[in-house]
């Protein structure tokens, strides 16, 4: 960069429908527009709020700068800094490929954000009238709580570094969200340790709806409790030390060493309870909040749906296949999932076995649109569950067959991968699932007694393994299991293609269930 060439800096705040939040951000904005009076400061919001990153972008270049640092104005790497704001950035690279677009890392635990934590700690010891040593006092640290355990992780490690460096008897981590455990849960287990006082640190740049909870958590924690103090610490608001990291993470962006912790990024390594997501795509979330609430009343709408289009080779196949049988004696509930395992194994006698509890396709319709996960036994089912269907209705797939947890869980218990998966699944999404088996009988029996013996109520199990080894016998366990809705059938006709098939099914209906929905 020459030296007439003009710098440009392009906070990134993600926004709230808070007018408190976005004061204080922009309150911000223009402490790093004062403290860096050379460079062209704009500032733009990832969701709810205007303007928008694009338009910041746009307001910066028509003042002539030919560089640009997108900085993320949150604190910790997780969804909205690996994955959204980037994705602004590559589209704005595209749109302007004449100009030097940098992304900033975000601010982490910076040493001037540890000081300034420890200042708005001390701040709230001050507010009491009592004298109390720090050994006798918990801290409880608030974060905000994300889908990405190196984020979560970064909260508990400012927490040990507060606790280390000043003194504390002890800490509490929790979260206003996501991740757990939650505020409410994590006050009350602080309350329980013993200390004599407890000082509530939100881990969070601005006031806004999460922080209002948190404080409002606390109010009730010390009517609860009259005999424990509880002490409110500020967030960090603008700060001039907020304002120099955002600095210092441009001047990075521009010089090539903004640096990101890949090391424990589960986009780029196996973490431990992660391994699926290594190398997903980089992709948008927020799309439909950008700008959210600067938008006329009249444009913002609900979701519109429209019915399912099949393909018109596969349409004419389904006129065949209406046509080529009796299908009077089915309930027209199960109709597109009958059709369509016709369909997948070309036999119009497949559906003659089939088995369906009462309810069991309106439960797995249910289940999809409020749970939104999909748990098979094998990758085979997985992947022939329709990928448009799920994109649409926002549901998410889970199979853990290959994972290195389930190997060591497989070896340690004497049991099947397969069934090892389903004993994952079942501990890391508990009821809020639909269970699709189209390969492992030995899933099937997992699946049961965890049913039986231990509670657990999947929303719907689709058990169509096919074979010959103990296939009939765990099928016919399943019917019997009358805990939880299933759709089964006898004998050892199935397979993967058979379970995505009524999966598929399911989301057809669900999805057209939408489009009726808005038509009335």
């Amino acid at each position: 960069m020459t030296q007439t060439e003009k710098f440009g800096i392009v906070v990134a705040g993600h926004g709230s429908r808070d007018p408190d939040a976005v004061r204080e951000f922009e309150a911000l904005v223009e402490l790093v527009r004062a403290r860096a009076p050379d460079d062209i400061v704009t500032h733009g919001y990832l969701e709810f709020s205007s303007p928008t990153i694009a338009e910041a972008v746009q307001a910066n270049l028509v003042t002539g700068t030919r560089q640009v640092a997108v900085v993320p104005g949150v604190l910790l790497a997780a969804r909205h800094a690996k994955n959204d704001m980037p994705a602004e950035v590559q589209a704005m690279a595209r749109d302007y490929p004449d100009i030097d677009f940098h992304f900033g890392a975000p601010m982490n635990l910076h040493p001037q954000l540890l000081q300034l934590a420890q200042e708005r700690i001390v701040e709230a010891e001050a507010t009491s009238p009592l004298t109390v040593r720090r050994s006798d006092t918990c801290l409880v640290l608030v974060g905000r709580g994300t889908t990405d355990p190196d984020a979560n992780g970064e909260v508990a490690k400012l927490a040990r570094m507060l606790e280390e460096g000043m003194g504390f008897g002890g800490v509490y981590v929790c979260y206003s969200g996501t991740a757990t455990p939650l505020v409410a849960d994590g006050l009350r287990a602080a309350a329980r340790m013993g200390y004599q006082r407890l000082v509530v640190l939100p881990f969070f740049l601005f006031d806004g709806v999460l922080v209002k909870r948190i404080y409002a958590a606390a109010d009730d924690l010390r009517e609860r409790e009259p005999g424990l103090e509880v002490l409110k610490a500020g967030y960090f608001g603008v700060h001039s030390h907020v304002a120099d990291v955002i600095i210092e993470r441009a001047r990075e962006a521009v010089a090539g060493r903004a640096a990101m912790n890949c090391s424990l990024c589960k986009y780029r390594v196996q973490i431990v309870g992660f391994e699926q997501q290594v190398g997903e795509p980089q992709q948008a979330h927020h799309l439909a909040v950008r700008g959210l609430l600067a938008q006329e009343p009249a444009v913002v709408a609900t979701p519109t749906y429209a019915p399912y289009e099949p393909h018109p080779i596969e349409a004419e196949s389904f006129q065949i296949i209406a046509a080529g049988r009796d299908w009077s004696g089915f309930p027209a509930s199960h109709m597109t999932i009958l059709q369509r395992l016709v369909h997948t194994s070309g036999d119009f006698g497949a559906v003659d076995d089939m088995y369906f509890s009462p309810g069991a396709v309106e439960s797995g319709i249910l289940a999809l649109l409020r749970c939104k996960r999909v748990l098979t036994d094998v990758t085979m089912v997985q992947t022939g569950l329709k990928r448009q269907l799920l994109e649409t209705l926002g549901i998410d797939t889970w199979c853990g067959v290959h994972d290195r947890e389930t190997h060591l869980m497989s070896a340690a218990e004497g049991i099947t991968r397969s069934a090892a998966g389903i004993r994952r699944g079942w501990q890391k999404f508990g009821n809020d699932v639909v269970l699709s088996i189209g390969d492992a009988p030995t899933a099937i029996a997992e699946a049961v007694r965890l049913i039986r013996d231990h509670g657990w109520r999947p929303q719907l199990v689709i058990g169509l393994p096919v074979g010959f080894v103990g296939t009939r016998e765990t099928k016919d366990e399943l019917r019997r299991c009358l805990q939880v809705p299933r759709i089964t059938n006898s004998g050892t006709r199935g397979g993967s293609p058979w379970a995505a098939s009524v999966v598929n099914g399911l989301m057809i209906d669900a999805l057209n269930q939408l489009a009726g929905y808005e038509a009335r």
